[in-house]
């Protein structure tokens, strides 16, 4: 019994150092799939639209950060840069639109405030906040958001289209950063485990107590433990 209620006094320890051997993770769940995106499509950007590799890697970050800042699906935001101009952060168009999301800057004063609209995190990041704008004014409806952004049905059907071939460069690189995490041991458990292996040291090097030596004292049974905008 002696040697029990030493164990019960080192059982504080025991849990400390199975805490000590959970392995820590190196970044949250989500940085490693936003990183493994951004890879992903970068290497997209490069081999099918001829974009320099540093390039790419900047306007896939560019992408992957305004999809999360404005909860906007990153292969609706490329298929829309596909369309408006090729992956090329200089493009200029009707009305003065300029970069990446062709964003017209006499329409949208109050978001530039003298920003660079050929940097493609200003641009992106502008044009996915007129797209967020024009989500909310409809009430949440991306399609209504889309055919604003472009000014018709056949324009957001366009973006779908092109939205799907970007889906699917995301999705196989997202799925196997979501799953590769080797899950990591319960702290419980390995305490608990820590716990037995010692308890039966002990059990192993204590003589066998006669049921007419026995106290009745029994060991504790378990532990208790996201701007509205009115054209791009």
């Amino acid at each position: 019994m002696r040697q029990l209620f030493c164990l019960l006094a080192l059982l504080p320890g025991l849990v400390q150092t199975a805490a000590a051997q959970v392995p820590q993770a190196s970044a949250p769940a989500s940085d490693t799939v936003n990183t493994s995106t951004a890879s992903a499509v970068s290497g997209y950007l490069t081999q099918k639209f001829g974009v320099a590799k540093e390039k790419a890697a900047q306007i896939s970050q560019a992408v992957t950060g305004a999809a999360e800042k404005y909860s906007l699906p990153p292969a609706v935001l490329l298929a829309i840069i596909s369309i408006e101009s090729r992956f090329r952060e200089k493009a200029h168009g009707a009305n003065g639109a300029t970069g990446l999301m062709q964003v017209v800057p006499s329409a949208h004063r109050n978001l530039l405030h003298n920003k660079d609209l050929t940097d493609p995190e200003v641009n992106v990041d502008i044009g996915s906040s007129i797209l967020y704008g024009y989500q909310q004014a409809a009430g949440g409806d991306l399609n209504a958001a889309m055919k604003n952004y472009g000014g018709s049905k056949s324009y957001a059907e366009k973006i779908r289209v092109r939205a799907v071939e970007f889906s699917h460069v995301i999705d196989t690189a997202s799925a196997p950063a979501a799953s590769d995490a080797p899950a990591s041991p319960s702290i419980a458990a390995s305490a608990a485990s820590a716990f037995a292996a010692a308890a039966a040291a002990v059990a192993a090097s204590t003589p066998a107590i006669t049921p007419a030596s026995a106290s009745g004292t029994s060991a504790p049974a378990a532990l208790q433990d996201a701007a509205s905008a009115s054209t791009r």
